[in-house]
């Protein structure tokens, strides 16, 4: 079939879209408009995607005449044994390598109708066109239900919808199916900036990821930040570990984990590093006041106690739950590429950094689950009324005793 002007202009629109990374609802909502415009009768468009995100399994979202892109779904890695996953009329496709798949709306329906056709069949659709476009060599999904999707690597699924009499002629469906692989590189371009910013900053965190990805990726790279410091660790836990399975192990210390995490992320902190059982946060202080951010630090910090003192009442006393220990400390660190030619961490440093980690190890002799360095509590304004003093005490490798703070 010989490439007509109008269909020239769309697929050079595409090009153009997918160099530009234009976001993915406008790139669905130019695509599908442009069909309408061509003379391909578009009523509905879908579109979908796995990803690579510890949380996220895949994303959709779906364009409807007359609404533009209006409904995105996300579903996450538990989800993918649901209903709505599989009797997806892509599930087939995945499962037996099918990348193209008619259905005629218009004829009579099976007695076991795929819920989807049933719903665009109830709406007046008449033709479904569906397309599986992997990103990668067709294999069994690793560590997935064989029996729900076979692409071990990325992939893109895309339908389109029509509502005309008759459905499509085969001189649209050809339109289509060379429109539509362009869309699919289109959409690889938009969508792996954004997956690669997602796994960067599940790995990394966010202000990190986005570091690298702006060019930060020099080793010695590294900048001078104030910031208030949060070090912490699990008491006993190596003997804890020395005693349960490993699946166990790993799922009592993913539950810990959490409790730490969630209240430092929602209070703007920044998770650096996983430390065995314990991590390093920062709240960095150029980003707000002193006594803000030391406030936001101490409440993240209060709240972990918390939540830890909660996953260990739900676990009742036959499964042990290892106490946590907390440091708070403000200093100026180092913050960015540290590591050898090959392999580099992004991460803070500095003696800042080696104090909070000797403060931490003298919460157990001193009977406290939260610690605090005499340079947080003259940086807390705000909190000073909460915090008491512990007296002078040595931190191992720094000359002079300082002085450390709990709460009242």
């Amino acid at each position: 079939m010989k490439p007509v002007p109008k269909v020239i202009a769309v697929a050079e629109w595409l090009s153009d879209a997918g160099l530009r990374s234009l976001p993915l609802d406008d790139l669905v909502d130019g695509f599908s408009r442009r069909l309408n415009d061509i003379g391909v009768p578009m009523a509905r468009a879908f579109v979908g995607m796995n990803t690579l995100h510890p949380m996220v399994r895949a994303r959709s979202l779906v364009w409807e005449r007359g609404k533009g892109p209006g409904t995105h779904l996300e579903f996450r890695h538990i989800d993918i044994g649901a209903p709505i996953i599989r009797q997806s009329p892509f599930a087939p496709m995945l499962l037996h390598g099918i990348t193209e798949r008619r259905y005629d709306l218009t004829s009579p329906a099976p007695a076991e109708e795929v819920p989807l056709f049933a719903e665009l069949r109830a709406a007046g659709m008449t033709e479904w066109f569906g397309r599986v476009f992997p990103f990668g060599e067709l294999a069994p999904q690793v560590g997935g239900p064989a029996d729900v999707e076979r692409v071990g690597e990325m992939w893109l699924v895309c339908s389109f919808t029509t509502d005309r009499a008759g459905g499509y002629v085969e001189a649209e469906l050809e339109i289509l199916r060379e429109l539509a692989r362009l869309f699919a590189l289109a959409v690889k371009a938009t969508t792996m900036r954004t997956i690669y910013e997602g796994l960067l900053a599940a790995y990394l965190g966010e202000d990190p990821a986005r570091r690298v990805l702006a060019g930060a990726v020099r080793r010695g790279e590294v900048q001078g930040v104030e910031a208030v410091l949060l070090f912490t660790d699990l008491r006993g836990f190596t003997a804890l570990a020395d005693a349960l399975p490993g699946r166990e192990l790993i799922a009592l210390l993913d539950d810990c984990l959490d409790c730490m995490v969630k209240p430092v992320v929602a209070r703007g902190g920044e998770i650096l590093k996983f430390m065995g059982d314990g991590l390093l946060a920062i709240f960095r202080i150029d980003d707000r006041p002193r006594a803000e951010t030391c406030s936001a630090a101490l409440a993240a910090a209060s709240e972990a106690l918390s939540l830890i003192e909660g996953l260990a009442a739900s676990r009742g006393p036959s499964r042990p739950t290892p106490p946590l220990d907390i440091a708070l400390h403000v200093g100026r660190v180092n913050y960015g590429n540290v590591g050898a030619d090959a392999r580099l961490d992004f991460t803070v440093i500095g003696p800042a950094v080696n104090e909070a980690s000797r403060i931490e190890r003298l919460c157990e002799p001193l009977g406290r689950h939260l610690l605090m360095s005499q340079a947080f509590a003259q940086a807390a304004a705000a909190n000073r009324h909460q915090l008491v003093s512990l007296g002078r005490h040595q931190l191992r490798g720094v000359r002079e005793e300082t002085e450390l703070f709990g709460t009242a």
